[in-house]
């Protein structure tokens, strides 16, 4: 019963990543395109037919994975949006 569980997860089991997006909008206050970041999942690979050890690696790497894409891409998001908010402070054009 044990291996049925765990073959079922690793056959349900997606390699899934995030990835920073840039999405563009209209600030009618101050009168410009404003960009934003947000993080987007993304799936890379689908995990299928392990068995034993295997699955347990291809798991174990699959998370490893998606945690360090978390922190890399959550970095470069943050950065990212600080950055256009800076930008878009310094060239507010608000109406008279």
């Amino acid at each position: 019963m044990k291996r049925l569980a765990v073959a079922a997860t690793c056959a349900l089991l997606a390699s899934c990543v995030l990835v920073p997006r840039t999405v563009h909008g209209w600030d009618p206050e101050c009168r410009v395109t404003v960009r934003r970041m947000e993080l987007e999942p993304v799936q890379i690979a689908s995990i299928q037919h392990c068995h034993n050890e295997g699955c347990l690696a291809l798991l174990a790497a699959a998370g490893a994975t998606a945690a360090a894409s978390a922190v890399i891409s959550g970095s470069i998001t943050i950065v990212g949006n600080v950055v256009y908010w800076l930008e878009e402070r310094g060239s507010c054009k608000r109406a008279s």
